[in-house]
């Protein structure tokens, strides 16, 4: 990061927005603004789920930086973003409204097709006279 490119534009305890991107402030691990809003195949965004994988990422923190970064950068949040928050870190990190204490799960996941009833078979048991 260069020091022109360096003017702060939002800071938490861990994370600083750039006009270059976003920086972990504790490990340096930089996201540069050009890849902020990069999708994997099935359009869910990139950065949410890789994140999740790294054990001194906290979803909150993260999450409000993203989100802040987004709106600096002029870049629009979609539906795939709650879910790839949630499939990423859990439902408490990826909606809004996780401060009021509950996201509903159809909200983030939708089933590829109807489910497919699976008949049960009951297994009988035999006990052996002793």
């Amino acid at each position: 990061m260069s020091e022109a490119a360096s003017v702060e534009l939002f800071r938490n305890a861990e994370w600083s927005v750039q006009e270059d991107g976003l920086e972990h402030r504790g490990t340096g691990y930089f996201i540069a603004r050009g890849s902020v809003a990069s999708r994997r195949a099935e359009r869910l965004w990139d950065w949410p789920l890789q994140m999740a994988e790294k054990s001194w990422c906290r979803p909150s923190l993260f999450r409000e930086a993203f989100l802040t970064a987004l709106d600096r950068f002029g870049i629009e949040r979609d539906s795939e973003l709650t879910r790839s928050f949630a499939l990423g870190f859990g439902l408490r990190a990826s909606d809004e409204r996780a401060a009021e204490g509950f996201v509903s799960l159809a909200d983030v996941l939708r089933p590829r097709e109807a489910p497919v009833a699976v008949p049960v078979r009951v297994a009988s048991r035999r006990y052996a006279a002793v």
